[in-house]
């Protein structure tokens, strides 16, 4: 039996990465974060509120670049998040394209009901909940923000961005249930609103991705992807920041060869490791994690094919993913799809603290269940895919 048993001494000192979580949505938990058991937090920004709060808590806790190269034991309590930067799909709908207005800064109000009439599906003809609706942003702005931001933060990935089908617009605040509102909470989320009929259409959320994973790839960050109810359609985006790099699939006699090679130069540089080195930034991101993956075994193969040059990580959670009873369900089929160096687990907690630290200890001892891992050896892999999703090392 694999040692993901509920009544095993769960392992803390070997280092529990969250890959994916949302702590600056509930800012007063974050005081809690230097007391957590969870080794580091890559803590996700979505949209216009968040995306300086998540700066801030970097600069408060973030994780050094010594650490990263350093044994974990060495790593400071004090340093528990790694930031990213992203604009989620469910406010991609805040974000016009300013050539479709002549390189405008700003709407007007006209303007702003034509944007949102032509992003959100079913046109809407209600004025004032259109108008009522965030000033939308310029997208050119938002992304040179955000590069200022990994330029700022080497360590920083990209994220939480995607593609969503299901999601819907909530309703306009109604004065009674602002004034009620929790003031803890960071602005700009749903906080229990009523969902209006309209969403985001997928040609604009589509942009929007793709816009995000070029400067991925232009600063060679990794990325977090939300994907629901989209696999395909995920797959279809992403993969047309790689399309014409795919890697070259050898032939048996290729791959004879070249073993043939490598042992008779065995002590020459990786000339492959050499040639990216010298290729410089790609137009697809160099790593990419599909949070909460909720796609079939099936998909999972396509995203590991060895011509895609992108190295595709698989994030899980016992808050989002929908796990058997019987342990034979779709997500346990995905799981055992995955290799096991591109497992990875989070929390997608909005609040930090032991809540969190508790789901994420359940998400790992469910992993190994299913791998069939002793626990301690899947802390250790678990954490060793972490440090390779968010930097190419382990």
């Amino acid at each position: 039996m694999a040692d993901g048993d509920s009544n095993d001494v769960f392992p803390w000192h070997l280092g529990v990465f969250d890959a994916h979580c949302h702590p600056t949505d509930t800012l007063s938990s974050l005081q809690s974060i230097p007391g957590m058991r969870a080794k580091v937090l890559t803590v996700m920004a979505t949209r216009a509120q968040d995306q300086e709060l998540v700066a801030q808590a970097a600069d408060k806790y973030g994780v050094t670049k010594e650490e990263m190269i350093a044994e974990i034991t060495s790593w400071s309590n004090e340093h528990k998040i790694l930031p990213a930067f992203g604009w989620h799909p469910w406010f991609s709908h805040q974000m016009f394209d300013e050539k479709d207005y002549g390189g405008a800064p700003s709407l007007s109000q006209d303007q702003k009901a034509a944007h949102y009439q032509s992003v959100l599906t079913p046109k809407s003809e209600d004025h004032d909940f259109l108008q009522a609706l965030p000033d939308p942003r310029p997208f050119g702005h938002f992304i040179g923000q955000t590069r200022q931001y990994l330029e700022k933060y080497p360590l920083a990935l990209v994220g939480e961005v995607g593609l969503d089908r299901s999601f819907r617009i909530p309703e306009n605040w109604l004065p009674a249930h602002a004034e009620e509102r929790d003031d803890s909470l960071t602005p700009g989320g749903r906080e229990g609103r009523r969902l209006s009929p309209y969403r985001v259409s997928m040609e604009h959320q589509k942009k929007v991705l793709l816009a995000q994973l070029a400067l991925a790839g232009e600063m060679q960050r990794a990325v977090s992807v939300h994907g629901v109810q989209a696999h395909g359609i995920v797959y279809e985006t992403v993969s047309q920041t790689w399309k014409g790099h795919e890697k070259k699939v050898p032939s048996k006699k290729d791959k004879k060869r070249a073993e043939a090679i490598a042992k008779a130069q065995a002590d020459a540089p990786d000339p492959e490791e050499e040639s990216s080195e010298l290729a410089g930034p790609k137009p697809y991101p160099p790593r990419i994690c599909l949070h909460s993956f909720s796609g079939p075994a099936e998909t999972v193969k396509q995203y590991i094919a060895p011509s895609i040059p992108c190295d595709i990580f698989f994030s899980f959670s016992t808050t989002i993913n929908a796990w058997s009873k019987n342990g034979d369900g779709k997500v346990e089929a995905a799981v055992k799809a995955v290799p096991d160096d591109r497992v990875v687990v989070e929390s997608d907690l909005h609040t930090a603290g032991d809540r969190m630290d508790m789901y994420l200890e359940e998400i790992v001892r469910k992993i190994c269940e299913v791998k069939g891992w002793q626990l301690e050896d899947g802390v250790k892999q678990l954490g060793s895919n972490w440090k390779q999703f968010v930097s190419g090392r382990r």
